[in-house]
């Protein structure tokens, strides 16, 4: 009787471990694997990074892995060939994919940013700073046509300072900025955080202004995806934004101290 007894406990035992691992199993494969190629690793992207840390990705079903894919020409080559699903960088990149005719071509589905989120660093220490210190100022903006420096341009526009008073460079790459700052080339240098302020902290230069609040709203960076993969995806093209808004409202009901300890992993390694 005793051994019967046994025997019943382990196979209860053996039939409950069965179940409990098998929903486990199911759970995972139930995750729809999306990755995303973001333009730069930046906390202008907080939102991202909070729904990726508290699980709002994997509450829709998704399992997001976001790889850095430095130059928003990059993101869009990388979006076409299938090496990600989704897209993140300046809404530019998708128009000139389509002016190229590409039949399956890339779409803006969401957005994060409405303003540039990157500062203006100067060489020099200036007091009282304004738009009129720029003039004949060499200025380092990122990539030709991308949104970096498209966005500078028109900040000096509605600041009534023509392009053509400065010589704003666009031969270097976006990731090659602050490098080619430090190096000595250009009196002044766009750059998103934490790298702005590394550099004025390590004393390269010193912050003076923010592009964004000079340029005003712009439709700065957006998710986007082939247009096939959203026509054939609604689910996940739907619960991404969903997990994204999740991330936003976050930010928003949160203290500053809060969402920097939710984000932490996240930090950009050196």
């Amino acid at each position: 009787m005793k051994k019967f007894v046994i025997g019943l406990i382990l196979c209860g035992i053996i039939i409950a471990g069965y179940f409990i691992f098998k929903d486990d199993t199911k759970d995972e494969k139930a995750l729809t694997k999306v990755k995303v190629g973001e333009v730069t690793h930046s906390i202008f992207y907080t939102p991202q990074y909070v729904a990726h840390a508290l699980g709002y990705f994997e509450d829709e079903g998704l399992d997001v892995e976001i790889m850095l894919t430095a130059g928003a020409d990059k993101v869009t080559s990388a979006v076409l060939s299938g090496d990600v699903q989704i897209g993140f960088c300046g809404s530019e990149a998708t128009i000139y994919v389509y002016q190229q005719g590409e039949k399956d071509y890339l779409v803006n589905f969401g957005a994060l940013t409405k303003r540039d989120g990157s500062f203006l660093v100067a060489r020099e220490d200036i007091k009282n700073f304004t738009v009129e210190d720029l003039k004949d100022k060499k200025i380092l903006g990122g990539r030709q046509g991308g949104m970096p420096a498209l966005t500078l341009e028109w900040a000096l526009n509605s600041n009534g300072i023509s392009s053509s008073a400065t010589d704003i460079d666009t031969s270097v790459e976006f990731s090659s900025m602050s490098g080619s700052f430090i190096g000595g080339n250009g009196d002044f240098v766009t750059l998103f955080e934490p790298t702005a302020s590394e550099l004025e902290k390590e004393g390269y230069g010193h912050i003076v202004a923010s592009v964004g609040e000079l340029g005003g709203v712009v439709p700065y960076t957006a998710y986007n995806a082939k247009k096939s993969y959203i026509e054939e995806n609604p689910d996940v093209i739907k619960g991404f934004n969903k997990a994204i808004q999740k991330g936003l409202d976050y930010v928003f009901d949160h203290s500053d101290s809060e969402v920097a300890s939710v984000i932490i992993e996240f930090r950009q390694k050196k």
